[in-house]
């Protein structure tokens, strides 16, 4: 049975007042920095409610980097940005212990050093940049929630964010994500070049003279309360069911899956992104001011969050499919009931 409004208790329903307030603000000091790309806000927002990661795709000079930078001025939250390189070493993110010697007693001991990675907000800029097993030390720690240096184990602080960039052309001399590592990103999300009036306001504001600076709006205890309100925004069966439906949808050996995954996909989503759909159904719901996720928020976020974990196969490349077009055809295709 779907979970009205006027079940809800009258503190749950204080709480995403307040969120859809915190949102408000949110954004309207990324409103003084970013110009349009009201999708890209609005995802990113909902990952960060939500406590997921986050994958920038899109070339230079679209304001990824920009983006997240401000993000983190209106968050009152510690905030670093690594710059990935060929020759960067997993302890240049996780951090290193190091011998210092005791000049009162003259005893030598080992200190850890925390790397960039022990921080709220971390911008990873260009990701694929880097060999694997750097890029493993990252995703790791995104996963877990914790550091491994030596013998040692080191919790990271929540709220703890990644938010990566990764160029699409410029391919010589990356090291691609494996499969297996993007499935830890709760998004990844297309920039797209501005439109017509969006480029013109962008040119006038950074030719014009000093730009605004965002104010912090929110800190980290008033982020994880309201990653803690997302978790209470009710989903009904049948929108799990959807859900579970849409999934299922992506499996090529399933004979329930529609005939164009099945010739198409050589691989479907696993149950994280199942999880990643329904919680990003709630996130968006609290953030639009709703007291329960519905299948519509689902579809809003079906494409950031499965267009990475399914895989097309050669078939479709020869036939020009990607996976957006197969995601786009399954929310307009799979039923509600």
């Amino acid at each position: 049975m779907t979970q009205t409004n006027a079940t809800l208790p009258a503190t749950d329903i204080d709480r995403v007042e307040k969120a859809r307030a915190a949102r408000d603000r949110v954004l309207a000091e990324l409103r003084k920095v970013i110009v349009g790309q009201e999708e890209l806000i609005d995802e990113v927002l909902v990952a960060l409610f939500s406590g997921g990661h986050v994958l920038l795709v899109g070339v230079p000079g679209l304001a990824k980097t920009l983006l997240v930078s401000t993000l983190a001025k209106s968050l009152s939250m510690n905030y670093k940005r690594i710059q990935f390189t060929p020759d960067m070493m997993p302890s240049d993110i996780t951090g290193t212990e190091i011998l210092e010697e005791d000049h009162a007693t003259g005893r030598k001991a080992f200190t850890f050093v925390q790397g960039p990675v022990f921080t709220n907000l971390l911008l990873a800029d260009e990701i694929n940049r880097t060999p694997p097993k750097t890029q493993a030390a990252l995703l790791e720690a995104m996963q877990e929630k914790n550091v491994t240096v030596g013998k040692k184990t080191y919790a990271l602080e929540e709220p703890f964010m990644v938010m990566a960039t990764q160029n699409p052309i410029e391919q010589e001399g990356t090291y691609p994500l494996p499969e297996a590592q993007l499935d830890r990103f709760m998004f990844m999300v297309f920039v797209d070049y501005p439109k017509d009036a969006e480029l013109k306001e962008i040119i006038r504001r950074t030719t014009a003279g000093s730009l605004e600076k965002p104010n912090p709006v929110l800190d980290g205890p008033a982020v994880l309360e309201l990653r803690k309100t997302v978790r209470l925004i009710p989903i009904s069966d049948h929108v799990l069911d959807y859900i579970v439906r849409l999934v299922i949808a992506t499996h090529p050996n399933d004979p329930r899956a529609p005939e164009k995954c099945r010739k198409y996909l050589a691989w479907g989503a696993g149950p994280r992104a199942g999880q990643y759909l329904a919680l990003g159904a709630k996130s968006r719901a609290l953030l639009r001011g709703s007291l329960q996720a519905t299948v519509d928020d689902v579809r809003a976020v079906a494409l950031p969050v499965l267009r990475h974990r399914i895989v097309a196969n050669f078939a479709a490349q020869a036939d020009g499919v990607d996976s957006d077009a197969i995601i786009r055809e399954l929310v307009k295709t799979i039923p509600e009931k």
